[in-house]
């Protein structure tokens, strides 16, 4: 049995100021990783017969989705739709319904909280699922992944691919590795034997300049990385990705299940496509994005504190901007007034290198109910412009009003998320 990189501690409260005790990994494989195959192309498919067996590409200046027969010919997301119609020329491509997707997500949560009450949804097409108290009333975990796919397959008419694995991490390398449609347990004694001759970059935190980075001094493969240990990793690596990426290769991972966490952050974004954007274009797009965020956030009682601004450019490198506001707020104008001040100090470097995507993240949140509150002492004035528009697009649609910026430019898509 694989444990954590410290000795496990007793589950008592730690003196103030020392480390949390370490939580003990489980000794069975009993966490499931569900995973919806190309979860927008398969909506599409299973909604038209037509288009099931062909290459299907969903959006149109940037793929959204593309179908395991579109991704044959290279096709990724988010290419850029030209070059994906490029690689794949007879490609079948639909405009996005962003409300298919989220009814079709709902129902496979339904099955999901049908076969665990333990369930810690990742986005709309993944989850992990903690099955190891249930082997008295539902058998080995193996039959119940194998039950699980039917019914998504049977009721929702979806393909999904799960992995079985002692921890998170393995078990989502495996439904990785299943895929497409498939299902891949890794029994504890096996678990090394299945890790080591995978891809470093199968690793959670190995990203584009790790995998460059880890390539550069020879290690392709995950066993390389476990064999060279933490001491020589932290040399290029530095100390925090050293540990973890070492902790992962030898399978140590020894993070719950956990149910009801909310979100550390929420963000939308926006494609533009390579045509040049005037200035006053793109501060629209970031006052629409502005208005949704807001809107999520008085929806869900959240406030935040930084504000980030993502910047995608022409030739495909990336740039983030941020600020961290004086007190936590959900107020529209206050994160407007910090989204604008961002994009004018990142105007130079946009002019230079054209911009392809713009993107807004507000992180550092917290529930709207924990934070001090001023005279008049109202958790949230009801009588506010802000509240009065919300009012209005939740009666009458998101649409029903609009800055007047964005006339004719319209507030862009809105990929459903998880309810928070």
């Amino acid at each position: 049995m694989f444990v954590s990189d410290r000795r496990a501690s007793p589950a008592v409260a730690p003196p103030r100021g020392r480390e949390r005790p370490r939580i003990e990994a489980r000794a069975d494989a009993s966490i499931l990783h569900a995973d919806l195959d190309s979860f927008y192309a398969s909506v599409e498919q299973r909604d038209d017969p037509r288009l099931r067996g062909k290459p299907v590409i969903v959006g149109g200046g940037v793929v959204l989705a593309a179908s395991y027969e579109a991704k044959a010919f290279g096709v990724r997301t988010p290419m850029n739709g030209a070059q994906a119609r490029r690689l794949c020329p007879h490609a079948i491509v639909v405009p996005p319904r962003m409300s298919a997707y989220s009814e079709a997500s709902k129902a496979v949560f339904e099955v999901f909280r049908d076969t665990t009450p333990v369930v810690e949804g990742i986005s709309i097409d993944e989850a992990f699922l903690d099955v190891g108290g249930l082997r008295r009333i539902a058998g080995e975990p193996l039959d119940i992944a194998q039950r699980l796919r039917a019914r998504v397959r049977d009721e929702v008419g979806l393909p999904i691919s799960v992995g079985i694995a002692r921890t998170k991490f393995l078990a989502k390398v495996a439904s990785a590795v299943a895929k497409p449609d498939g299902l891949r347990l890794v029994p504890p004694s096996a678990e090394l034997d299945f890790l080591h001759p995978l891809p470093v970059e199968r690793m959670w935190g190995v990203g584009d300049v790790t995998a460059r980075t880890l390539h550069e001094h020879g290690i392709t493969r995950i066993g390389q990385l476990a064999d060279l240990g933490e001491n020589a990793l932290r040399g290029f690596l530095g100390p925090a990705a050293a540990r973890h990426l070492y902790a992962l290769s030898m399978a140590r991972d020894p993070r719950r299940v956990e149910t009801g966490r909310r979100r550390r952050s929420i963000g939308a974004q926006r494609a533009l496509g390579r045509r040049a954007r005037p200035a006053d274009e793109i501060e629209a797009y970031v006052h629409g994005l502005t208005d949704r965020l807001g809107r999520r956030l008085r929806t869900a009682d959240r406030v935040c504190r930084t504000v980030v601004l993502r910047m995608r450019f022409d030739d495909f490198s990336r740039a983030t901007r941020s600020r961290t506001l004086a007190e936590a707020t959900d107020h529209t104008d206050t994160l407007l007034r910090t989204a604008r001040q961002l994009l004018a100090d990142a105007m130079p470097m946009i002019e230079e290198r054209g911009l392809t995507l713009i993107g807004l993240a507000l992180t550092n949140l917290d529930d709207a109910y924990a934070v001090q509150l001023t005279l008049p002492l109202e958790p949230r004035a009801t009588n506010t412009l802000d509240t009065t528009l919300d009012d209005l697009r939740r009666r009458f649609g998101s649409a029903a009003v609009t800055r007047a910026a964005l006339i004719n430019r319209g507030e862009g898509l809105s990929v459903p998320l998880l309810p928070d």
